[in-house]
């Protein structure tokens, strides 16, 4: 929480004088029934209006200071990162029609759905990571360069982590800076997400979790997607077959670091169910909102309960 005018504070020396003035009302309860009455039979009680007055006061000098918390709103200028693995276990065919087509497949419907204002590019990654296609706007473009990915090689998922970044801030040279918390964070409503997907487990490249602390300090989300079943399979040209898993540990890993969310999906139907969640979690950017209005009204709310108890109790208000 951050105060836009922190000065208002100074009002809190009105406190202590409060305090007195109600301690010098305690002593002269001889002359005050309702305190009368409260000290008889509700010695506890008889504070909890003055209490409740107090919390009320404290709340409206809060909500003077202006204070702002950061709340996740849906922005105009959004930039999204398809991250895709590419590697030769995406050929297995424990999903529909293989790993890699069912990614392909949802991946163009989640572009066909974006509102028109979101840019979006795609980073491929197998035993490296390339770019390919720029962040746009225009959908065919994008499209025509998911259907051109094909499987290859091994798994580097920090390399396209990283590769990500880098398609998002181009004016920038990035690398796993041991102290990456010096990068500056995108502008002011302006949202920044990646969306990776991987079947397997990182094998060459850049450590992920380094990639992950860079996009943290970047204000980049990262979703991680995790595709497959504990039964896929690729073969050989010798014919032998080779079990393929997914690190599961380290995309959540990523995924918190982050501020994102992690999913797994075991089919193409799960696939397309994420890929549309994730439709309304890519626009949404931290925005510094001022709350102000409603501290006052739990302010308010606090001084009604403070009169109705005293009326209730003691038969006035205190």
């Amino acid at each position: 929480m951050h105060f836009l005018w922190p000065h208002s504070f100074w009002f809190a020396v009105l406190v202590p004088v409060l305090v007195a003035a109600y301690r010098r009302l305690l002593r002269g309860g001889a002359r005050h029934p309702g305190l009368q009455a409260a000290q008889r039979g509700q010695a506890l009680a008889r504070h909890v209006p003055p209490a409740l007055f107090a919390v009320a006061m404290a709340l409206l000098l809060a909500a003077a200071a202006r204070p702002t918390f950061p709340v996740m709103l849906p922005v105009d200028t959004a930039t999204v990162i398809l991250a895709m693995d590419v590697s030769g276990s995406m050929r297995a065919d424990d999903v529909v029609p293989t790993r890699l087509g069912a990614a392909k497949a949802a991946a163009r419907d989640f572009v066909a759905r974006l509102p028109s204002s979101v840019r979006v590019g795609v980073v491929a990654f197998s035993d490296d990571a390339y770019l390919a296609q720029a962040p746009i706007a225009n959908r065919d473009e994008t499209i025509a360069a998911i259907d051109w990915l094909q499987p290859q090689g091994g798994t580097a998922i920090g390399s396209g982590l990283l590769m990500s970044l880098q398609s998002l801030f181009p004016e920038q040279r990035l690398a796993l800076d041991p102290h990456p918390a010096a990068m500056s964070h995108p502008p002011e409503g302006a949202a920044y997400a990646v969306i990776l997907l991987t079947d397997g487990q990182n094998s060459i490249g850049a450590d992920p979790v380094d990639a992950a602390r860079l996009a943290t300090a970047l204000g980049v989300r990262v979703y991680t997607v995790g595709i497959g079943t504990p039964y896929g399979q690729i073969g050989d040209e010798r014919g032998w077959r080779t079990a393929v898993g997914i690190d599961e540990k380290s995309l959540g890993q990523i995924a918190s670091l982050t501020g994102g969310e992690y999913f797994y999906a075991s089919s193409a139907p799960d696939l397309r169910g994420v890929y549309a969640s994730l439709g309304s979690r890519v626009v949404l950017a931290k925005s510094e909102t001022e709350i102000g209005a409603l501290l006052c009204a739990a302010a308010a709310l606090a001084a009604t309960f403070s009169a109705g108890l005293s009326l209730f109790w003691f038969g006035r208000v205190l």
